[in-house]
Parts: C-alpha cells; sequence; structure tokens
C-alpha cells in the first residue's frame, strides 16, 4: 500500500513539470519519454532480457505507443491552458470511455457503479468548469484538449490490451521500455513539424526534465505495478483515483491555483465517478498509468 501510495504522488507531480519548464510541450513529452525510456532499456538489458519482440508484436506496440503520443501531445497542452489539477481529471475520464468501449467491441456489460458515475461525473464536469468558461477561449481549449487526452489514453489502454506485449516481454521493465522509445521516436518528429525545438534552453529546465521522466516514466510507474497485484480492485480504484487529487495539491501549492465552492463541489463529484468507473476497468484491464 506505502508502494503504491508513493508511486501515485510520484506519477501526480508529472503536470508540475509541464509548467515548470521552459520548454515547448511537445518536446517535452519527448524528453519524458526518452529520458524515461533510456533509463528502463538501462534497467532491461542489466537484467539480461531483449528489447526486441519480433516484428509481430513491435507493430502492436508501436500502434500502442502512437495512442500515447497523442495522449501527452493534448495533456501537456491542456496543462498549460487549464493547469496541472484540472488537466489530470479531465485525463482520468478514460475510464468512461473504457466501459463504453468494452461495451461496444467486446460485450461487457456496464456496472451499477459505473452507470451511476458516468453522470455524475459529467455533472462534477459543468460544476468545475463553468464559473471559468466564460474567461477566453484558451480556457475552453484546454478542456478539449483535457478531453481528447482522455480519448487517447483509452485507445493507448485498448491498444495495449490487444497487443498482448505481457506475454512475450520477459518483464514490465522490458514492455514500458519498449513503448516509451517507440513513443519519443513518434514525439521528436511530431515536435519538428509544429515548429518546436528539441533544444533545451537552460540546465536548470535540463534538470526538470530529467527529474520528470525518471520520476513519471521509471520510478513511479515501478512502484505502482509492484503494488497493483497485492490489492483488491477496490483499493486500486480508490487510490488511483487520487492521482488528480494529488495534481490539484500541487497545482495550488505551486501555482496558486484557486477553486471556488461550486468548483471544489464538481471536483469532489468527479472525483468519486472516477472512482466508481475505475473499479471495474481497473480490474478488467489491469494497466498502469503512464500519465
Amino acid at each position: 500500500m506505502f508502494r503504491l501510495v508513493v508511486g501515485i504522488l510520484m506519477i501526480s507531480l508529472s503536470a508540475v513539470f509541464v509548467k515548470l519548464v521552459e520548454v515547448e510541450p511537445t518536446a517535452t513529452a519527448f524528453w519524458r519519454m526518452f529520458s524515461g525510456g533510456v533509463v528502463l532499456a538501462a534497467i532491461t538489458l542489466l537484467r539480461r532480457e531483449s528489447l526486441w519482440f519480433g516484428a509481430r508484436y513491435m507493430l502492436p506496440a508501436a500502434v500502442a505507443a502512437l495512442w500515447f503520443a497523442g495522449d501527452l501531445f493534448f495533456w501537456h497542452r491542456s496543462i498549460l491552458h487549464v493547469g496541472p489539477g484540472l488537466a489530470t481529471l479531465l485525463a482520468n475520464f478514460q475510464v468512461f470511455l473504457l466501459a463504453l468501449a468494452g461495451f461496444l467491441l467486446y460485450r461487457e456489460r456496464p456496472g451499477v457503479r459505473q452507470l451511476i458515475g458516468i453522470p455524475l461525473a459529467f455533472a462534477g464536469l459543468v460544476l468545475l468548469v463553468l464559473p471559468e468558461w466564460g474567461g477566453g477561449g484558451d480556457y475552453r481549449l484546454g478542456v478539449a484538449y483535457g478531453l481528447v487526452t482522455a480519448v487517447c489514453y483509452a485507445g493507448y489502454t485498448l491498444a495495449l490490451r490487444s497487443s498482448r506485449l505481457g506475454q512475450v516481454a520477459s518483464s514490465n521493465y522490458a514492455n514500458m521500455a519498449v513503448l516509451s522509445l517507440i513513443c519519443a521516436a513518434l514525439l521528436a518528429p511530431m515536435a519538428l513539424a509544429g515548429g518546436e525545438s528539441l533544444a533545451i534552453p537552460s540546465w536548470e529546465d535540463a534538470g526538470w526534465l530529467l527529474v520528470y521522466g525518471v520520476t513519471g516514466q521509471v520510478f513511479g510507474w515501478v512502484l505502482i505495478s509492484n503494488a497493483l497485484p497485492k490489492l483488491n480492485a477496490a483499493a486500486v480504484g480508490l487510490l488511483l483515483s487520487m492521482q488528480p487529487v494529488g495534481a490539484y495539491v500541487w497545482d495550488i501549492l505551486f501555482f496558486d491555483r484557486r477553486l471556488t465552492a461550486l468548483q471544489f463541489t464538481g471536483g469532489m463529484l468527479t472525483l468519486v465517478a472516477i472512482y466508481l468507473g475505475s473499479l471495474k476497468a481497473r480490474s478488467r484491464e489491469q494497466s498502469q498509468s503512464m500519465t
């Protein structure tokens, strides 16, 4: 339990680093995946495991990595427009999209908790965004980016599920190293095509990017993945739904974020809904959050 809590706290810090660095959003995503992927690859090679799964499995891995590249592309932009807390909360709407995909693709009937959670989540979202909705186009764009992030996040989870990498990878280290490095290879041309530079402007930014990659992509993920099999679905759902809570706390502490009573109520409703939606989704998917 302690390892999972520490891992979630590390993951919840991810959005903070995106705002701290003076680097463009897609380039930031590239450096997260590249630095984290290199560390994971080094761990994999030290364990004398292979980073090549065969062409049959590498193509599905590339599809999953493409979805996650989209996740980071939109999530980083959402963070810059609406802040770490709301951007992370919106990304976690993926649990409801997974429920919908499970029904449409696998004929998995949603549980009562999920049916309750879906309208609760959207009611909470309205309360969250309503006070600032009229403040300008950037805020609305940030909300839209956050919701598209949830779509990409769900697509990544489903692609990872269908790729069956866990059946061929020697360990999760190898699995995540390959996915991270492929994702970095996809993000680099995306950044350059968008007019961004991959150059890091200062040593301070380089330090933050390295910490971002190592905490978010390596240590946080390792602690979470090691703790998940030892806990029941309810405990996992509750603790993982605390990731956006942590992001909001850091948003308040580091960036002077202020919530109105209406937004606070909306946030609580949405968190409860995400918890309810995550119970079945987490037990079914058995996948770890990379965000």
